[in-house]
């Protein structure tokens, strides 16, 4: 039976007023079960409006039944009650989303002959009875302005503002009311909505998992769009200035990509249930399908499409509208600003009129190149004539050389990034044309592989590390140039099916030729890209202290110069995944790998362990501290057993823990908190591991020393991870205390190995064996194989601990 004729019933009847809410109810209820099937015949804008037409027609039904059960047979025409419901944000727009607030705003004028409030409350209640998810504001017509200027907010959604239902009389009172609040001091609203965009846009940056909302090239920098056109022009729609601000072409595609953007965030609040504007790595597949998208990664490198392409235009036309309401706008065009042909320089910043020619890509690239050395800004006006420039295809030799001269400069990657944000960055440098929007589907790439090459770049030229910086430093100028072809090319062999490292060594020579560097020179950086990868990869996951591991390394880099190139390409790659990525800890790795190797490389004949040893106990026997012990601990610790204990500790590192160790009674620990947290132990009677390491396992063990020393001391070192709070920090020190109870047990689950994922080298010294596990990352695991070596009575020298998310590495001698 139709709900209105439902309602009707229920009003004659005079039944309770929960009854027609729950009328109502099962109505909407209804309503969205069929939102999917719904949405698989309307997609993107057209399902939003049906949804949102779905909603006012609900609505509506509301208010006419309050009036209808309020006045009975005596109902008054609609037009004579002063009162007007009225859509506000993206209900306003027709872009409500499937589980989004539904934002009202009940307008209405004083009337003595209606108790105009009691109406309001009583539609309220009718409407929260019946589960509707509304965002309502109440205001009195002569109350809109003042409101509108105490709450920016509050202005902006006015913006939106549509009429559902109630008197014309009121909505007419309204829109002027409207108007006013439109045209009261424009700049400050401008400048505040400008700045807001801002701070949203640092905090919501692109990345492979984008909010779809708020993130750059969201929907929110739509609505930012809209905004301004509406305060400046006084427009409905944006289309209304399709032929006067942009052109109708810009407009279409502009429009095509926020087409995809509606339809993903539909899709997501569809089948989460909730609202979801992140698109995050566990939907993808879901939101794809649904979609019909051949698979996850289509749909991502679509997304990231859109995004980019809504940000290039919103960024270019809000500019081009506000430009006569910033301050500085009075200075763009002075003669003492210009530094060239229509580019004026302000503070750092470049300039443009937005009413220039077309520009051939040329001599905008000749203006790049002949500007001062140092980090530019950009203003949307300049990225405007890179967006819209002519770039003919095969490039000119002339244009090649400019792009050589741009990679010899000290900053290069504002450039980069304008090409990026400019669309034209696969078009100046054809290799990057496959990986264009391209994700990573790896849980460790933070940014899709144009991105994050552009990322690697600016770590290149703001290298934070100082010994990596200083090794940088003595490269020069035609090293410097290489490294930074190398590091911005390095990933562009990714997207086919065979191994991207040997894609991108390919990949590299011919565009090193166009850019004329010599043979020797183009060999190199093949040999890098092929093996960019491998320098964290035996850092992380290898003994680096093993002369055999060094040794396989170094046939692969072939030479020092080749090695201290490898070793600033891996610090900029491992800085442009994503923050906070490059660590102390791993930063120790690489360090401690490229000295090593660094030994390797420039000693002819292989140092032997033996040899290695003895040259770090002269450096032992000359220093000063080692002539203030006794003969018996000099003979202490020169007859310490393991290398590894010599390799690993400077001297002064050395001689502390052998002065504690000759100290010792029983036992003693101490807990640092500095950048990592670590424990050291010093032990003479046995110490519990299996349970020390069980109880501390969800602080995540990242690297263990183990080593014997002398007069039956062994010294253990574990760095974890994680970093407790203070509050804990007494808790792990009973922990280690009771660790030295070798009757405790702590129940642990074996973990799942398989035995392929195990290798067992029993020749790695003459006294010492190596086990290697890599398998599925487990809580536990490091816990249950020392627990199993405790049993067997196998002494572990020394373990190499590693793990990411998803997998473990494990090494123990």
């Amino acid at each position: 039976m139709n709900i209105e004729i439902q309602i009707e019933d229920l009003i004659e009847k005079n039944a309770p007023d929960f009854e027609i809410s729950k009328l109502f109810k099962n109505e909407i209820k209804a309503y969205k079960t069929s939102l999917r099937e719904l949405f698989e015949s309307n997609q993107g804008k057209d399902f939003l409006v049906k949804h949102t037409k779905k909603l006012d027609a609900i609505i509506i039904l509301m208010y006419k039944t309050m009036l209808r059960r309020t006045f009975g047979n005596y109902l008054p025409m609609r037009s004579s009650i002063p009162i007007t419901l009225i859509a506000l944000g993206s209900y306003g727009r027709e872009q409500l989303c499937v589980h989004s607030d539904i934002d009202l705003l009940i307008v209405y004028e004083p009337c003595d002959g209606y108790n105009i409030k009691l109406l309001i409350e009583k539609f309220l209640y009718m409407a929260w009875d019946a589960g509707m998810k509304l965002g309502h504001r109440v205001h009195e017509v002569n109350d809109l302005h003042p409101a509108a200027m105490e709450d920016i907010t509050i202005r902006t959604s006015m913006m939106e503002s549509r009429l559902i239902t109630g008197s014309p009389f009121t909505w007419h009172a309204t829109q002027r009311q409207l108007k006013k609040i439109r045209l009261t001091n424009p700049k400050s609203f401008i400048l505040e909505k400008i700045a807001e965009a801002h701070a949203r846009r640092h905090k919501y940056r692109l990345s492979m998992q984008p909010n779809i909302k708020e993130s750059v090239g969201g929907l929110r920098d739509s609505q930012l769009l809209f905004w301004m056109a509406n305060t400046i022009y006084g427009v409905s729609h944006l289309r209304e200035l399709s032929g006067i601000l942009f052109r109708e072409e810009r407009y279409r595609e502009y429009r095509m990509a926020l087409e995809l953007l509606y339809r993903v965030r539909s899709a997501l609040h569809l089948l989460q249930d909730k609202q979801q504007d992140q698109l995050v790595f566990d939907q993808m597949p879901n939101v794809a399908s649904m979609l019909g998208f051949k698979d996850e990664r289509r749909l991502v490198t679509k997304v990231l499409e859109a995004q980019w392409r809504i940000n290039n235009f919103t960024q270019i036309f809000v500019k081009k509208m506000i430009r006569p309401y910033l301050d500085h706008y009075r200075f763009t065009f002075l003669r003492t600003c210009r530094i060239y042909k229509g580019i004026y320089n302000i503070e750092g910043r470049l300039y443009a009129p937005f009413n220039q020619k077309i520009h051939a890509i040329e001599p905008l690239l000749q203006m790049l190149a002949l500007l001062e050395d140092k980090h530019w800004n950009f203003d949307p006006s300049v990225l405007a004539l890179f967006t819209y420039a002519t770039i003919k295809h095969p490039h000119k030799k002339s244009t090649y050389s400019l792009v050589r001269k741009l990679f010899e400069r000290r900053y290069f990657y504002c450039f980069l990034e304008l090409f990026y944000n400019a669309g034209i960055l696969h078009e100046l440098l054809g290799v990057f044309r496959k990986v264009q929007h391209l994700p990573q589907f790896d849980g460790y790439h933070h940014y899709p592989v144009d991105l994050h090459s552009i990322r690697c770049v600016e770590a290149l030229e703001t290298i934070k590390d100082p010994f990596v910086a200083s090794l940088h430093e003595t490269l020069s100028l035609r090293e410097r140039t290489l490294l930074k072809v190398i590091t911005l090319l390095h990933d562009t062999g990714k997207g086919r099916k065979q191994n991207h490292s040997e894609v991108g060594a390919k990949l590299i020579v011919p565009f090193m030729k166009k850019l004329h560097f010599n043979e020797v020179e183009q060999q190199n950086a093949a040999l890098l890209i092929r093996h960019h990868v491998l320098m964290s990869s035996i850092a992380f996951n290898e003994n680096i202290y093993s002369e055999k591991t060094l040794y396989k390394f170094m046939s692969n880099v072939k030479n020092s110069d080749n090695l201290k190139m490898l070793y600033i390409l891996t610090y900029a790659d491992i800085n442009g995944v994503g923050p906070d990525t490059y660590s102390s800890f791993n930063a120790r790795l690489l360090r401690t790998l490229y000295e090593n190797a660094l030994d390797v490389s420039e000693n002819s004949e292989r140092i032997t362990d033996a040899t290695k040893r003895l040259r770090i106990e002269k450096r032992l026997k000359n220093s000063d501290m080692f002539n203030t012990l006794s003969r018996g601990m000099q003979k202490k610790i020169l007859g310490i057993e393991s290398n590894l204990f010599f390799f690993k500790f400077s001297v002064d590192k050395i001689f502390a823990i052998s002065k504690k160790a000759e100290d010792v009674k029983d036992y003693n620990f101490r807990l640092h908190t500095n950048e990592t947290f670590s424990i050291e132990i010093l032990r003479r009677i046995p110490l519990n591991i299996g349970y020390l390491l069980g109880n501390l396992s969800y602080l995540d063990v990242v690297s263990m020393d183990i080593f014997t020393l002398f007069d039956g001391v062994k010294y253990f070192r574990l760095e974890f991870a994680n970093m407790p709070s203070d509050e804990t920090l007494e808790q792990i020190n009973t922990i280690v205390k009771d660790s030295f109870d070798m009757s405790r047990n702590i129940k642990l689950t074996p973990p799942l190995i398989k035995q392929s994922e195990i290798t067992l080298d029993c020749e790695h010294s003459l006294k010492l064996a190596q086990l290697n596990v890599k398998t599925a990352n487990q809580k536990g695991l490091l816990a249950y194989i020392m627990q199993v070596f405790e049993e067997l009575g196998i002494n572990v020298v020394t373990a190499k601990i590693y793990s990411t998310k998803k997998r473990a590495h494990d090494h123990f001698l």
